[in-house]
């Protein structure tokens, strides 16, 4: 997992940095594993981004909700968001590996879930609006019905983490053919291509 670079909003997904400073567009699927390129739990903890409640707005921002909705949220409910990733984290991940998930995580999901979420809305000029301010749990609750909807749904049996030996972002795979393996073409993938060459090249030579 590496640092987040401010995204465009002409496509689809959270911009990310790499180790080396190369940016690249990491699209995982769903609006719940965006929240997961936020930090994890364990060893993610090193990645961790979300400390105050402006950092839970920025991740907003990057996130593909749209519009951004107007947030207040509290320190509680960053501490909230903080807990919600890191289950929703070993949640998604158990059924990537086809694990059962632990019912502590599953609860804490359910019970971000039964809040009332984020309320669309046709603002005067006819655009896509929020019915008003909203706090973080509400943000919070999005994003668990989101999981929900895609845990529960058709694409569960295609939640993955990449196959490359030092990533571990979470995406749904939703391409018509279902043989994506990396989070992005961009990045991993691209290395595997180069190391797969040299190593052909080495043989040759």
């Amino acid at each position: 997992m590496e640092s987040r670079a401010p995204a465009t909003p002409s496509t689809p997904g959270i911009r990310m940095r790499s180790h080396s400073g190369a940016t690249y567009r990491f699209d995982p699927g769903a609006l719940c594993l965006e929240l997961l390129t936020t930090g994890g739990p364990g060893e993610f903890r090193q990645y961790e981004v979300l400390h105050a409640p402006a950092d839970l707005i920025a991740w907003a921002e990057r996130s593909r909700l749209t519009p951004t909705p107007a947030l207040r949220p509290s320190e509680a409910e960053v501490a909230a968001a903080r807990e919600l990733r890191d289950a929703l984290f070993r949640v998604a991940t158990a059924r990537a590996q086809d694990e059962r998930a632990d019912p502590a995580d599953l609860a804490t999901l359910n019970s971000a879930a039964s809040h009332p979420p984020l309320t669309p809305a046709i603002a005067a000029d006819g655009t896509r609006n929020w019915a008003a301010d909203a706090d973080g749990t509400a943000l919070l609750a999005t994003v668990a019905r989101d999981a929900v909807d895609l845990l529960t749904g058709p694409y569960a049996h295609r939640i993955r983490v990449c196959a490359a030996d030092n990533c571990s972002l979470v995406y749904v795979d939703t391409s018509r053919p279902g043989r994506r393996r990396w989070c992005s073409m961009e990045h991993c993938g691209n290395l595997h291509k180069v190391r797969t060459l040299r190593a052909r090249r080495s043989e040759d030579g």
